[in-house]
């Protein structure tokens, strides 16, 4: 169970180094801005990132923002559609918890 201060942290904008830089897309400083960004992005920017190979996103959730449960959810999912669910089902927990 995640605590308050956790959950804050998860919540919150990593250091400017530390950003996602989407492929030929925005940069990300944090989960929220994932869970917006994923539903527009493109199958092929998509694949670029999360494929047999590897998962970026779900890596950049574990090095960077801390949160394995989230980080280990992204490398469950099968599709974009069901990342973002995972997503928003967290940040939806992490919000209530941070409050």
């Amino acid at each position: 169970m995640v605590t308050k201060d956790e959950a804050r942290k998860y919540l919150g904008n990593t250091q400017p180094e530390q950003c996602f830089w989407v492929n030929n897309g925005p940069i990300l400083k944090n989960i929220e801005e994932l869970a917006d960004t994923l539903p527009q992005m493109s199958d092929e920017t998509y694949i670029h990132h999360v494929n047999s190979e590897k998962n970026d996103f779900s890596k950049w959730i574990s090095d960077v923002i801390g949160d394995q449960k989230l980080a280990n959810d992204l490398l469950s999912s099968r599709d974009k559609e069901s990342a973002v669910k995972k997503l928003r089902t967290r940040l939806n927990s992490l919000r209530k918890k941070g409050g």
